[in-house]
């Protein structure tokens, strides 16, 4: 009896599927907004889509002086959202720009005039007052757990009315003949064809820099706007940050209020008003949100991108009313896009 092999032929085999993780789909997109995270992209590609759009379009805005004047309203905006900056890192935002950018010009012009004093002299006095006006706005924030936004408005006005008493009720003066060349788009620094005050811009760049992210104190402000309860129990004294923060910032405003009357030739009562969402907008459309993350350099960005914007805007018939609204455009735009990031409190 022979018996047989039989060849059982191979079962058929089912096709396979090979099924990509939805999460490897959005990896693309993932990296985008990391690097967005890292980098302002978006901004500085706006940023060269609007420059080119307005060489193209606007006869002579991308002549040297059109760039220069752009670069100095840009470092106006960018040095009042200095203090800004760190305010809103710690979770406020500052309102009393305005009022006392106005103090400031009438300090070194006007104030200095009627007391006799020398322009340098009205300066020096500036530094001290406006540093406590400021402080004194965060402190009573912070001891009495006010919302800034009253505060802050408050305290533009007070500043503006302690100028008034010894100066008059007339908002009037203009700068020293040797001030407007920090302003000067033909001007120059040390040789180098850069007005002197992107140059002042550049160095205050540089040291913002260093400050938040190569010192203790810069570290401490982060923890401060982030978590101020737990950085409390780390021992950060978070009333001293929010008292140098809103000082800081009042100092800055009142400088550049300085700056602002040697750009004008004059002062007058609405010299501040730009700036009161301009310094807040450049904060915000960097990408720096309220107790972080964010820092000066996003705000650089964002200060150039306004400017940009506003200046080719204007060139085709932009009145002050659409800038304003414009403003609110962005600001809302921009909390949109970084309001649904994680804030920095949930990731530390």
């Amino acid at each position: 009896m022979t018996i047989r092999a039989t060849e059982h032929a191979p079962a058929p085999v089912a096709p396979t599927t090979v099924s990509v993780p939805a999460g490897r789909q959005s990896n693309g997109f993932a990296r985008l907004i990391t690097i967005q995270k890292q980098i302002p992209v978006v901004q500085l590609v706006l940023l060269v889509v609007v420059f080119l759009v307005g060489v193209v379009t606007l006869p002579g805005f991308g002549s040297p002086v059109s760039i220069a004047s752009i670069l100095i309203l840009s470092a106006l905006a960018g040095l009042a959202s200095v203090g800004q900056t760190l305010v809103v890192i710690i979770g406020g935002f500052d309102l009393s720009v305005a009022g006392f950018i106005v103090a400031g010009a009438l300090m070194v012009t006007q104030f200095a005039q009627v007391t006799g004093l020398s322009f340098f002299t009205a300066l020096l006095l500036l530094i001290p007052v406006f540093l406590v006006l400021g402080g004194l706005t965060g402190y009573i924030c912070h001891r009495f757990n006010v919302h800034p936004i009253i505060i802050s408005l408050a305290m533009g006005s007070i500043a503006l009315g302690l100028v008034r008493v010894v100066s008059g009720t007339a908002i009037v003066g203009s700068p020293p003949a040797f001030l407007r060349a920090l302003t000067s788009p033909i001007g120059g620094t040390f040789g180098i064809p850069i007005p002197p005050i992107v140059a002042i811009w550049i160095v205050v760049a540089i040291a913002m820099a260093l400050f938040l992210h190569r010192t203790v104190a810069g570290r401490k402000l982060y923890a401060t706007g982030a978590n101020p309860r737990a950085a409390g129990y780390s021992l950060v004294r978070t009333r001293w940050f929010w008292v140098g923060a809103f000082a800081f910032s009042g100092l800055c405003s009142g400088l550049v209020g300085v700056a602002l009357v040697a750009f004008a030739g004059s002062v007058d009562s609405s010299l501040g008003d730009p700036y009161l969402f301009v310094s807040l907008a450049a904060v915000i459309v960097g990408g720096t949100v309220f107790g972080g993350p964010g820092d000066y350099t996003r705000t650089i960005v964002g200060a150039l991108v306004l400017t940009t914007i506003t200046t080719v805007l204007v060139g085709y018939g932009l009145v002050k009313a659409d800038q304003q609204i414009m403003y609110g455009a962005i600001i809302l735009l921009a909390m949109a896009i970084y309001g649904r990031d994680k804030k920095l409190k949930d990731r530390v």
